[in-house]
């Protein structure tokens, strides 16, 4: 499950501190010498709190049928819309280059997880246990942890998150390995940063590297050997790969740089990655996400945002809001927004940053084309449909086809709960199994209120 880095870097001529340079040069040693490779298949969830209405993520010109929170209503057909000449809603706009790779999913249920402000680790596990909802039990693994599992690497996840108190270190909030194993999220940035990329540092090479604090500079030399061994379009590939190392050089806020928020133009923050300011600390998150990707690793990734019932009632005051979360979700309006706009608002800051991860994945080759192509990312709520969720809906956005292995470019929107052909989260969990290679028919824990229905195997509707 782990790979042995010393083994690996055996022929490289690299030195005890070239970890992060051996999955790219691995490849493109073998892409030179003609030697067929298989891409790694990735996995992303991108984690938010508080619920996300269901209505607000369907594409303009797409009115949804009423929905009572009820079985057998709501409507019976399942909808299947392209997006093609579709406009995105307002907070998934910053992803409207991929919208070819993107499927908007409405309908699924997850009354099994329980509801409330936050399902936990119910949200990435479809299954119940505990008393009701926001329980933090754990009845088994989460998807995140199904995956890691199956696919390994150095790190076979890395959970990267916020909480609402700068001071958290690592939490555990939402992914699991088993049955009351939890996977931890590291809250802090630069403890993140240093932890994973400390792994390239042996011994007294460790103290070098934190001395230098930035990873060019610490691989300098490996870098000019790497660079000398390769040529053409190799060489070309490797450069596209070091850029992930120069985003870990910025140190500096982009919230100046986004636009659709309340907060004026301020000063830039010095160092996001130990900012009090939460919009800060998440971008840095980001920034650490997607170098671990690029460097191999991890081929699991969670992104969380305050998930968890003890963070859900975060402010983002680097959005320019001083009301909360949980206000918003009782209704609340600043500043002439409604709750409505003001839960926009926040989810495009998101979805800002999830267009700058499929950025830097694109802009890597593999293979016949990028990084990106071998990549699948899921957005949604621990929360599920609303700010108190009884898991009637579980809204979702996937991007990423995995080679053509999707069918995107769609909203699709499944029959009401408890009609014929109504699906749930472990039936979208278990097509990303299967997808990953890991097939099985069940995963979580089946909804006894839907025993009338097929709860087993993938979505078959977004399978090409």
């Amino acid at each position: 499950m782990f790979v042995d880095r010393r083994d690996a870097l055996k022929g490289l001529g690299l030195s005890a501190g070239a970890t992060l340079l051996t999955p790219i040069l691995t490849r493109l040693k073998a892409q030179a010498s003609g030697a067929a490779t298989v891409a790694p298949k990735r996995f992303v969830f991108v984690v938010e709190s508080n619920g996300v209405r269901p209505e607000q993520l369907a594409p303009e010109g797409v009115r949804r049928q009423p929905r009572p929170q009820q079985p057998l209503n709501g409507p019976r057909e399942f909808v299947d819309v392209p997006l093609r000449d579709k406009k995105l809603p307002f907070s998934l706009e910053p992803i409207a280059a991929w919208k070819d790779k993107v499927t908007i999913v409405n309908g699924l249920s997850g009354r099994v997880c329980g509801g409330g402000h936050s399902n936990n680790f119910h949200a990435l596990g479809a299954f119940g246990g505990g008393s009701g909802g926001e329980s933090m039990t754990i009845a088994g693994e989460t998807v995140d942890g199904a995956l890691a599992k199956h696919l390994g690497g150095i790190f076979p996840h890395i959970g990267l998150g916020i909480s609402k108190r700068p001071e958290n270190n690592v939490i555990y909030n939402v992914s699991a390995w088993a049955a009351n194993q939890a996977l931890p999220t590291m809250c802090r940035p630069d403890t993140a940063y240093n932890t994973l990329f400390g792994i390239a540092a042996d011994g007294a090479a460790r103290q070098e590297f934190a001395a230098r604090n930035n990873l060019l500079d610490f691989l300098k030399d490996d870098v000019r050997a790497a660079e000398r061994s390769l040529a053409g379009p190799e060489r070309e590939q490797f450069a596209a790969y070091l850029e992930t190392f120069e985003t870990l050089r910025n140190r500096q806020s982009r919230l100046n740089e986004i636009r659709h928020t309340l907060r004026e133009k301020g000063p830039v923050v010095s160092n996001k990655y130990t900012s009090p300011v939460e919009t800060d600390r998440l971008d840095a998150q980001f920034d650490v996400g997607a170098a671990a990707l690029i460097c191999g690793l991890t081929n699991v990734l969670t992104l969380s945002s305050a998930a968890g019932v003890r963070d859900f009632d975060i402010t983002f005051r680097g959005l320019g809001l001083q009301i909360d979360k949980h206000t918003i979700g009782h209704g609340g309006s600043y500043q002439g927004k409604t709750w409505a706009e003001l839960y926009d608002i926040i989810r495009r800051y998101h979805f800002d940053l999830i267009a700058g991860l499929l950025r830097k994945l694109q802009a890597v080759p593999e293979g016949n084309g990028t990084m990106l192509d071998n990549t699948v990312l899921v957005y949604l709520s621990d929360g599920a449909e609303s700010h108190h969720s009884r898991c009637w809906e579980w809204p979702m956005v996937v991007i990423g086809d995995l080679g053509g292995k999707l069918k995107t470019g769609r909203y699709v929107d499944y029959p009401g709960y408890g009609l014929p052909g109504h699906r749930t989260t472990a039936n979208l969990y278990l097509t990303l199994l299967h997808l990953a290679g890991a097939r099985r028919d069940t995963f979580g824990s089946a909804d006894p209120a839907l025993k009338d229905l097929d709860q087993t195997g993938p979505l078959a509707e977004l399978l090409a």
